[in-house]
């Protein structure tokens, strides 16, 4: 029997008072990687803290926070300061998680602030910004007061800066009354609250000060506090946003409201000095970092002051001897409340697991717009949910005495500092090319010493060979067009110069349709693009252990076709058009009884499913396209709208071609997963979800209310084990036995699978820290091959061996699987890439019944990063519901 058009997601969630409440649900970072409490980029989840949204509530966020994305735009700073609206005071939360360590509710910001803005005209506030549970996002600028003449002064020098570096070089005016801006932020992870409370002493204390020091900083500089970038983790004691993705890993995805404020805030101060406060590390740690580190710095511009700043906040929290802080041994890598005159800072003290390799921390985002920065972690961690109030005002004291050391250092060194942001922004609109840092490198750099000798050729910066554009072509070269229109929409978002090429151009070979989208590497924050566009290194043999990720190309896993063409020396690739936002080519074709459309990209599979969603009569052809008939010309129309189709005439052989295809009809989702399952198929468009876990099932299996019921597809992405002979064990084999299929990720989805009968073989599992881009092969014939990808993603690998009867490959890594990220073996090396060479990355099945089975080694549905792997997780979707 042809079973309702639903897909179950089988969730590994347990609904209970609106909670998410499963562990394992939430175990997205491999075991071995750096323990929860392990300062601000840990792996830790909070799935049992009050406040966590519902299964619903993710979907509804998800889709709101994709639709909403493309019309997120720059900050609009004032015209003058002080700018001192009255701000919304927020009702308090009974049961705010801040009660339990004495630091400051979110409730109480807004009034404190209208407060001192009452009292102050040294105090501005901006809301710049949502939470995703819709928590006002504070930027407090702290400056003297400036007309609106002085202001759009202000203004005009930041812009020089950036776009006319060398004009900005000579400006003596410039260097003489640019209020040179310092950024402070606070609380992206929720539960480390005392950067918050120690931006708020300070604020306070600045807005009073008649201290000459203070006076003459306010007078030459801007002070930006960004006082929680988590109100909502803040409130309830959860390390991640309410969308239970951790907005530190976040910064080059931007799927969190949280993320986008923090990229648009970047854009728009140009800091020259950036510190993000975290928590917490046993000793107070201040970066920077120790190897390997980020390719695209101009590393010498931004190390010797980074360096510095550090050695003079240690210097000062010694000095100050904070009743109860700790303090770093260096002759053990230990703390101690003994004063030994150290705290930590990793470029010293910790010679891997602690990097600035990969930009989707707020610190090293940040830098890549010109500023040095640094994360800071506080020391005295948390006992039970929150820290005690006792260690909350030790840390905080040691926040406030860190931020007032940092103020002064910039105020010390602005103009040292200012000259180098101005040279970071020059070599970039220059294109000049860009070689490692090496000791001989740095030899001659003014500054600090101390560092020097720490190069280290084979650990540290690796060179760069810096394109002189990237090309993502229009037309039959282009993978997706919709994937493509989304990545140019993100490259716009962080800042980065797109253009299009006004003729069609050639370059080498390759001839480039007008129209083509082009990023010129030869654009101020050239640092930037080149660490989203580029495909990265193979960093493997360089260190023991990577602090997270270790590659996240957009070229290469956002599912578009993205060309790297030519030397950043050779001359302009043609005449190219700025762009300030990406064209919309959505046509609905008229007098065309039947229309068709690609569906290669993420937003081409939202639109399918909301064309099944409106009931239209929809087919999938063989060769990757969909064909709408004529009662569903309306809601075609509403999809040019909504999501920028461009549909064609469908051909008198699409037609005929439809008698032999399967009518589509609505799918719906359950989860056994984490977040990123929940949320990417959620982007993905699909709404009608069921959460249903192995315990529901063996539950109701008697009574028929398992969440399986009408489904087709049951989607896995955590453990979904029902023991043998059980009755949930039978009743989900009847329902396969009926035509559910099953679909989803990792050897939880092998098991499922292979437990109900769908695929046979043998699975293996890749070093659980390795992660990076592999180099993959759609094999002909591959449910993939209508729009085969080069590239996907692993955290960790999987592979299959051993394929028996009826299971076939769909997928395999290449002969060298391994681009960019770091993943070797361990132990007797049959878990590194050359042990996954040519084996099958992802396997389907089929049973007699009609049910199907799609099982991915990679890892398409990874904190929703791989746009192009989650295109093709919603290709097997379909392909498996389409099997009864």
């Amino acid at each position: 029997m042809r079973l309702q058009r639903t897909i179950a997601v089988i969730a590994g969630f347990a609904i209970a008072a609106g909670s998410l409440t499963s562990g394992a649900a939430f175990a997205a970072t491999p075991p071995d990687a750096p323990p929860a409490d392990a300062g601000g980029r840990g792996p830790e989840r909070d799935p049992d803290a009050p406040g966590t949204p519902s299964f619903s509530d993710l979907v509804k966020r998800a889709k709101t926070d994709r639709a909403a994305k493309a019309t997120d735009g720059a900050i609009e700073m004032p015209a003058s300061y002080p700018f001192q609206p009255s701000l919304t005071v927020f009702p308090a939360d009974p049961n705010d998680a801040t009660q339990l360590n004495d630091t400051i509710a979110f409730s109480e910001l807004a009034p404190r602030l209208n407060a001192l803005m009452g009292a102050s005209d040294r105090v501005s506030t901006q809301v710049v910004g949502q939470s995703t549970n819709g928590r006002d996002l504070y930027l407090v600028t702290v400056t003297a007061p400036e007309k609106r003449g002085e202001t759009t002064q202000q203004t005009k020098w930041r812009e020089e800066i950036r776009n006319a570096p060398e004009k900005a070089a000579a400006d003596r005016q410039l260097a003489d009354r640019y209020k040179t801006p310092i950024w402070i932020s606070s609380n992206i992870h929720g539960n480390e609250w005392e950067g918050t409370d120690a931006a708020m002493q300070l604020i306070e204390d600045l807005a009073a000060s008649q201290d000459p020091a203070t006076v003459a900083m306010l007078e030459q500089h801007r002070l930006y506090f960004s006082l929680t970038l988590n109100p909502d983790g803040r409130t309830v004691a959860t390390r991640a946003t309410a969308l239970s993705l951790d907005g530190n890993r976040d910064m080059v995805t931007l799927t969190t409201p949280e993320a986008r404020s923090f990229v648009a805030t970047a854009q728009a101060l140009q800091p020259l000095y950036a510190a993000d406060f975290h928590g917490y590390t046993s000793v107070l740690q201040v970066e920077p970092c120790g190897p390997p580190h980020g390719e695209n710095y101009e590393y010498d511009l931004f190390l010797p002051h980074g360096y510095a700043a550090a050695l003079q906040v240690e210097a000062d929290v010694v000095a100050a001897e904070i009743p109860g802080n700790r303090y770093y041994n260096t002759a053990t890598g230990g703390t101690t409340t003994t004063n030994t005159g150290n705290i930590k800072i990793p470029y010293r003290d910790t010679p891997s697991g602690w990097d600035d390799y990969p930009p989707i921390f707020t610190a090293q985002y940040a830098a890549y717009n010109g500023a040095v920065t640094a994360t800071v972690e506080l020391p005295l961690g948390r006992t039970g949910p929150t820290t005690t109030p006792a260690n909350a005002a030790i840390n905080t004291a040691v926040a406030k005495t860190t931020m007032e050391s940092m103020l002064r250092y910039v105020a010390a060194n602005d103009a040292a500092m200012l000259a180098d942001q101005i040279e970071v922004f020059r070599r970039g609109l220059a294109g000049e090319p860009k070689a490692a840092l090496t000791v001989d490198g740095v030899a001659a750099v003014a500054g600090p010493d101390q560092w020097k000798p720490l190069w280290d050729v084979v650990d540290d910066q690796d060179p760069v060979q810096l394109p002189r554009a990237y090309v993502i072509p229009l037309g039959d070269a282009q993978r997706s067009g919709s994937d493509a229109e989304a990545l140019v929409d993100a490259l716009l978002f962080h800042g980065i110069a797109v253009g299009r090429l006004a003729n069609d151009t050639t370059v080498g070979a390759v001839t480039y349709p007008a129209g083509s989208f082009v990023v010129d590497m030869h654009q101020p924050r050239r640092g930037l693009a080149n660490a989203l566009l580029d495909l990265g290194t193979d960093i493997s043999a360089k260190v023991p252990s990577m602090y997270d990720i270790s590659a996240w190309s957009l070229a290469y896993l956002w599912g578009a076709t993205v060309d790297k063409v030519g030397a950043t020396t050779d001359a302009p690739i043609g005449a190219v058009v700025p762009l300030h936002r990406v064209p919309q080519d959505g046509v609905l074709p008229k007098k065309a009884p039947y229309v068709a459309f690609d569906v290669a990209g993420v937003e081409d599979y939202r639109a399918l499913n909301a064309l099944l969603a409106a009931d239209a009569p929809v087919w999938l052809l063989d060769d990757g396209r969909a064909v709408v008939g004529p009662e569903g010309l309306g809601a075609a129309a509403d999809a040019v709208v909504a999501y920028d189709i461009p549909f064609e005439a469908a051909s008198p052989g699409d037609v005929a071609a439809l008698d032999a295809a399967t009518e589509l009809e609505q799918l719906t989702i359950a989860v056994a997963g984490t977040q990123d399952d929940v949320l990417s198929l959620a982007e993905l468009g699909f709404t009608e979800v069921v959460p249903v876990t192995a315990a529901g099932v063996q539950a109701g299996a008697a009574t028929g209310t398992t969440g399986l019921e009408g489904a087709d597809v049951l989607w896995v992405g955590s453990s979904f084990s029902l023991a043998a002979g059980s009755a949930g064990r039978t009743y989900v084999q009847q329902w396969v036995d009926a035509g559910g299929s099953i679909v989803g990720r990792t050897n939880q989805a092998y098991s499922a699978a292979s437990t109900y009968g769908l695929v046979s073989a043998s699975i293996v599992a890749g070093n659980n820290s390795g992660n990076g881009i592999v180099d993959v092969d759609t094999p002909e014939g591959s449910l993939f091959s209508a729009h085969p990808q080069d590239a996907s993603f692993i955290y960790p690998a999987y592979w299959f061996t051993n394929l028996g009867a009826g299971t076939a490959a769909e997928l395999r890594y290449a002969a060298d699987p391994l681009l960019a990220g770091h993943w070797r073996a361990s132990g007797a090396g049959t878990n590194g890439p050359a042990a996954a060479a040519g084996q099958a990355a992802v396997i389907s099945g089929e049973a007699a019944s009609g049910a199907r089975a799609v099982v991915f080694g990679t890892s398409p549905f990874f904190r929703t990063h791989p746009k192009g792997a989650m295109s093709q997780a919603a290709n097997a979707i379909f392909w498996a519901a389409d099997g009864d």
